[in-house]
């Protein structure tokens, strides 16, 4: 067996996994994919399942990975990755909290703060249960599980200690790489790569807590046309979000395509009751320590017009989808949740529960 990097295990002859068979498979979904064929939703599944069992040498995987790039997958290539995602992970029991999750794709290159994990709190603060999926970020400086643990939150899969954080604190973070313990041979690929993957795709579609409400920003509109079809065949109430210059939250920095069980639509900051913002107010930082100062100064009601706005849309949506009220409704009960501390308090109980795990 040879290492890669001390991380990823390659499939050689010899290693258990290799079944003589297992470099031609991967050969042809390669030449099927590049000749601009499709995977149907089954055989997707397969693959993802034995990419994250270790079937795959490092440069297989990376080929795959890459290969999205290049094409757009398709509703059951999509529909097979999630499918064996979910089989794979680690599940949380929260359908008694009727949980939302706020999580975006990431990938649209804005190195925005981070804005979706910031609304979690102020979700959470508003009294709407929270479980949010989150990982080191991979395409930008700080990821929702940097800026968690520079605060000092220490991740656990412990469903004890979800449940607990849930109850008390109105929130929990599922980080990734523990819920989803298959993907470790992948994850050293990703981190090498840098850029993003149909992994980033997946990211929303994966929440192990199952959560009946979901609010999932997207970084292009064909991911937001797809993300659609799966979703209208679930149970969950949702809101898809893509801003039209390209972030995958609401930046008011342009107007942004909407979609929801019920139909879709553009809708433009002002109709929110915000100015339009400019990219460079969004600015997460340069380092780990850059953003987590953004993160406290808005959870502390310091931070700029512009970063509380940009928060304050995201969660006010949120809390329209988990609560069934309006846009309005949402965004006021978001604004009570900042600027009467009650966000903070839920990050507070949060950290405390989550610094002993």
């Amino acid at each position: 067996m040879v290492k890669n990097r001390g991380d990823c295990d390659q499939v050689t002859r010899g290693h258990p996994l290799w079944d003589g068979k297992t470099e031609n498979r991967m050969k042809e979904v390669l030449n099927k994919l590049f000749n601009y064929q499709s995977l149907g939703r089954e055989e997707a599944k397969t693959i993802l399942s034995d990419l994250a069992s270790g079937k795959y040498n490092a440069s297989q995987m990376a080929a795959f990975m890459t290969v999205y790039l290049m094409r757009n997958i398709t509703v059951d290539e999509l529909a097979g990755f999630r499918d064996a995602m979910l089989d794979l992970c680690v599940r949380v029991p929260a359908d008694d909290f009727n949980a939302i999750d706020l999580c975006g794709t990431g990938g649209d290159g804005k190195d925005t703060f981070n804005i979706s994990t910031l609304a979690s709190f102020v979700v959470a603060g508003a009294g709407q249960v929270v479980a949010k999926h989150g990982n080191y970020g991979v395409s930008s400086v700080c990821g929702s599980s940097n800026v968690l643990e520079y605060f000092g939150a220490r991740f656990s899969n412990d469903t004890d200690t979800q449940l607990k954080s849930m109850e008390d604190a109105g929130i929990c973070f599922l980080h990734a790489p523990l819920f989803h313990p298959a993907m470790k041979n992948v994850a050293p690929v990703r981190r090498e790569l840098g850029v993003k993957t149909f992994f980033n795709m997946l990211g929303p579609m994966v929440n192990p807590a199952f959560p009946k409400n979901q609010l999932v920003g997207v970084f292009n509109l064909e991911l937001a046309r797809l993300y659609g079809y799966l979703y209208q065949d679930t149970d969950k109430n949702f809101i898809i979000l893509h801003s039209m210059d390209g972030y995958d939250e609401v930046s008011l920095t342009s107007d942004f395509k909407f979609v929801t069980k019920t139909g879709e639509g553009i809708m433009s900051p002002a109709k929110l009751g915000f100015r339009k913002l400019e990219q460079a107010e969004l600015h997460g930082g340069n380092t780990i320590e850059e953003a987590a100062a953004i993160f406290r100064n808005i959870l502390e009601n310091r931070g700029t017009e512009a970063q509380q706005n940009a928060v304050l849309a995201n969660a006010g949506l949120a809390i329209s989808v988990g609560k069934k009220i309006s846009m309005e409704e949402g965004i006021a009960q978001a604004r009570e949740s900042l600027v009467s501390g009650r966000a903070l308090a839920s990050f507070k109980a949060f950290i405390t529960i989550n610094s002993q795990a």
